[in-house]
């Protein structure tokens, strides 16, 4: 497989950012040691969003100092994607459904994301892997639904895209495939009329759902591109990470959710943020979400209203941050978690 030419504009270098004025010179040597562990991408159109140094479009692409920090329970699988891998670049957390992680490449680099210490590194995933994964499907019944996630699918042409998801459609138990992906709206002029036509031919059925966090990210070309997706039938939903600094009030998430709404993309997942490295300083508690959450019932009709959830650390699976399944630990920011198969787990809040 090969990836689709990435636009020759965009910032992947210190030295880049500090020409655009989005970094200041005294912080560049902290800020290469940062680049060197995590990389950087900011696509033209997520240039374009941001409207001052530091704001919620910024805080998510540009590098910041306090990546430098490590605390102890920042873990470098956050999620337990590879507690979950028959075969490589495959998660098979629950019985229906599996994770193909079909290229590490993506085409921003989000300072909070819990793959950060894989993506960029290989690029799409290598064809014996991916044959690999397919004959696992394939032999495996009980699986109806497919995510292709990575990095980001849609860095990956139509063609080789549609062919995967061809082979895909000869598998008689597979029902649903769903792609994660940033792309619609941070790089918008991958949606082209071959990409559109290839998804919304798909079959099985495909569900696009668009990765965004704050409704200022959402520049014309996205919400151009998200109507082209719309428009031709692909049934669109959102994930959003709740970020400290970035979407953590009412106002921002009810903008967010009906910006969404507006463009016939349903909210579906409020990600806690996930005790990736160095991201200590994008992290709420969970009482915070919970507060938030329950204010926005109040300032938005249930569409609007995507599902809080955390993916419980280690591999455990992702539940609803609910009474049913988070009760209040010995004290205060501990609580006890418990999982989709009646597991019970500690969680504890890290201090800010």
């Amino acid at each position: 497989m090969t990836d689709v030419s990435l636009p020759s504009r965009a910032l992947t270098q210190t030295a880049d950012l500090l020409r655009h004025d989005l970094v200041r010179a005294a912080d560049l040597p902290a800020l290469d040691r940062v680049a060197a562990e995590f990389r950087i991408r900011v696509t033209p159109a997520m240039q374009d969003a941001i409207a001052t140094p530091g704001d919620p479009v910024a805080a998510q692409f540009v590098p910041d100092v306090a990546e430098l920090t490590t605390r102890p329970e920042e873990l470098l699988d956050p999620i337990g994607d590879a507690a979950h891998s028959p075969v490589p670049g495959l998660t098979h957390r629950y019985p229906d459904r599996v994770i193909v992680h079909i290229t590490k490449t993506c085409d921003v680099y989000c300072r909070f994301c819990f793959r950060r210490e894989t993506v960029g590194e290989t690029g799409p995933l290598p064809a014996p892997d991916l044959a690999r994964a397919l004959d696992y499907i394939a032999a495996t019944p009980a699986i109806r639904e497919v995510i292709l996630t990575g990095g980001d699918p849609l860095t990956l042409s139509a063609r080789r895209l549609g062919d995967v998801l061809a082979r895909l459609g000869t598998m008689d138990h597979v029902a649903l495939v769903r792609l994660h992906s940033r792309v619609p709206v941070v790089a918008p002029e991958r949606i082209t009329p071959a990409l559109v036509d290839t998804l919304a031919a798909a079959r099985p059925t495909v569900w696009l759902v668009v990765h965004t966090n704050h409704a200022q990210e959402l520049v014309p070309e996205a919400r151009a591109a998200l109507a082209r997706l719309a428009q031709a039938g692909v049934p669109l939903l959102s994930q959003s990470v709740l970020l400290r600094g970035v979407n953590d009030s009412v106002a921002a998430l009810s903008d967010l959710f009906r910006a969404l709404l507006a463009v016939r993309v349903k909210p579906y997942y409020l990600h806690h943020c996930d005790l990736a490295r160095g991201t200590s300083h994008f992290r709420t508690t969970i009482a915070e979400g919970r507060a938030l959450m329950a204010a926005l019932r109040g300032h938005l009709s249930g569409t609007a209203l995507p599902t809080y959830v955390l993916d419980i650390p280690g591999g455990f699976g992702k539940v609803p941050i609910t009474a049913d399944h988070f009760t209040p630990g010995t004290a205060r920011g501990r609580w006890r978690v418990t999982d989709w198969q009646g597991g019970v787990h500690d969680y504890t809040d890290p201090l800010r």
